[in-house]
C-alpha cells in the first residue's frame, strides 16, 4: 500500500512511544526509520527485523561509557537498539572531534546499527566528517561502511558478504570516527572472499530521496497494520487520561 511521509511518521512515532520510549526518543527512532527507506535504504525492512523486540528496550539498562579519554570511547548499550541509542553515541564523537581534531567512539551491545545513518547526515551537515563501520551475521558475515564529509547533505553507503568467520568479539559492534580537520571516506576493500558487494554513491541517495518526495513511500499491509496495532496504545492511553481528567472537574 501507499502512504505519504507524514503519515508513516506519525504512525512511527506512536508506536514508540507505546513501546516505552522516552520524549525525543522516539522523534529519533521515527525520523532514522524515515530517513533509511526515503533514501531508498530499506529503512522498512530494517524495522520488520527489529519490531518484535522494540518493546524489551525499556527493561534494558540505559548505554554505558566504559572507557573515555580527550580522543576516544568505548560504549557498552546494553543490548538495546540502535533507535534509541546511537545518536547519543554519534554526538560524543562530534563533540571530541570538536575539541580535539579528530575522534574514535566503538560501541558494543548494539542492534540495528544500519539506523546510525540518519545521525550521521545530521553529523556532517554540522560541518564534521564522520564515517562508521560494522559487521552483521552469525554464519554468513557481511561488511558495512557509511560515511559522510563535513558540510555535505547526504553520505554514502557500501556492503558485502564476506568470507570472514564470525566473531564474537565483533558481534554488534560499531567503530565510528569523526574529524574536523581531514574528510573521511569509507568503502568496502575488493579483498577476497568479498562478493556481491554493493556501493550507494551520495549522488544516488539524493536521487533516491527526490523521487520519494514526488511518490510517496510503499509500505507492506501487514507491516501498516502492526505499526499502528502496537501505536493504538498511546491513543488508549490518552484517552484514558482525558476521561480522568474530565471527571476530576
Amino acid at each position: 500500500m501507499h502512504v505519504s511521509m507524514i503519515e508513516l511518521k506519525a504512525a512511527l512515532r506512536r508506536c514508540f512511544e507505546a513501546t516505552g520510549y522516552y520524549v525525543g526518543n522516539y522523534e529519533d527512532a521515527a525520523n532514522m526509520i524515515l530517513w533509511l527507506e526515503k533514501h531508498g535504504l530499506k529503512g522498512l525492512d530494517e524495522l520488520q527485523r527489529a519490531l518484535p523486540y522494540i518493546g524489551d528496550d525499556s527493561s534494558k539498562s540505559l548505554s554505558t561509557v566504559i572507557y573515555e579519554d580527550s580522543t576516544s570511547a568505548i560504549i557498552d548499550s546494553n543490548g538495546r537498539s540502535a533507535l534509541n541509542c546511537i545518536a547519543a553515541s554519534v554526538d560524543l564523537a562530534h563533540a571530541k572531534a570538536l575539541e580535539n581534531g579528530i575522534a574514535t567512539v566503538t560501541v558494543h551491545n548494539c542492534h540495528n546499527r544500519m539506523f546510525i545513518l540518519k545521525a550521521l547526515t545530521d553529523c556532517g551537515r554540522r560541518g564534521i566528517s564522520v564515517a562508521a563501520y560494522w559487521k552483521n551475521g552469525n554464519q554468513t558475515v557481511t561488511e558495512h561502511t557509511a560515511a559522510i564529509n563535513a558540510g555535505e547533505r547526504y553520505p554514502s553507503y557500501s556492503e558485502a558478504i564476506t568470507s570472514l568467520p564470525a566473531n564474537a568479539e565483533d558481534k554488534q559492534t560499531m567503530t565510528i570516527v569523526c574529524s574536523s580537520r581531514v574528510d573521511l571516506t569509507s568503502s568496502l576493500q575488493q579483498s577476497k572472499g568479498n562478493r556481491n558487494a554493493r556501493y550507494i554513491s551520495a549522488e544516488q541517495i539524493r536521487l533516491n530521496k527526490e523521487h520519494s518526495v514526488d511518490f510517496g513511500i510503499d509500505i507492506d499491509e501487514t507491516l501498516w497494520a502492526e505499526i499502528n496495532r502496537i501505536g493504538e496504545g498511546v491513543l488508549v492511553e490518552n484517552s484514558e487520561r482525558s476521561r480522568q481528567g474530565a471527571g476530576g472537574r
